[in-house]
C-alpha cells in the first residue's frame, strides 16, 4: 500500500519562496516564523518574525526550497494559505492567500479568519 504525503498546511508561490532565501541568507542561522494575532479593525493580523529554533507544537513547512515555522496557536487559521511576495511602484509585502479568510479591513493589515474546523 502506497502512502500518500500529507498536504502541506501553507504552501509560498516562487516570488515568496526566494523573498524568504535572501531574508534567511542575510541573517545567516533561524527560521521565519508565521502566525496570527488579535488586533486590527476586522479583528485578526497575520504576523511574521523570526525565531532561532521552533517551539515544541509549532508546525514546520518545507516548500519550493525554503522552510518555515507556523506557529501552533495559528495552524487553524492558516491551513490552505497560499503565501506570496508582491512587488509594486507602492510597496513590497508578503500577501497572504487564505481560504479561511472571510473579511478584510480596507488597508489589508487586518483580517478576518475562521479556523477550520477538526474533523
Amino acid at each position: 500500500m502506497a502512502v500518500r504525503e500529507r498536504p502541506k498546511a501553507v504552501t509560498l508561490t516562487e516570488a515568496a519562496a526566494d523573498r524568504v532565501k535572501s531574508i534567511m541568507a542575510q541573517r545567516g542561522t533561524g527560521f521565519l516564523r508565521v502566525g496570527v494575532k488579535n488586533g486590527g479593525c476586522a479583528g485578526m493580523e497575520y504576523e511574521m518574525d523570526y525565531v532561532e529554533a521552533p517551539e515544541a507544537l509549532d508546525e514546520r513547512v518545507e516548500d519550493k526550497g525554503v522552510e518555515i515555522v507556523l506557529e501552533s496557536k495559528a495552524l487553524l487559521f492558516l491551513l490552505g494559505t497560499q503565501i506570496d511576495y508582491e512587488v509594486t511602484p507602492l510597496h513590497a509585502k508578503f500577501v497572504f492567500n487564505n481560504p479561511n479568510q472571510t473579511d478584510a479591513c480596507g488597508c489589508g493589515e487586518s483580517v478576518t479568519i475562521i479556523p477550520v474546523k477538526e474533523a
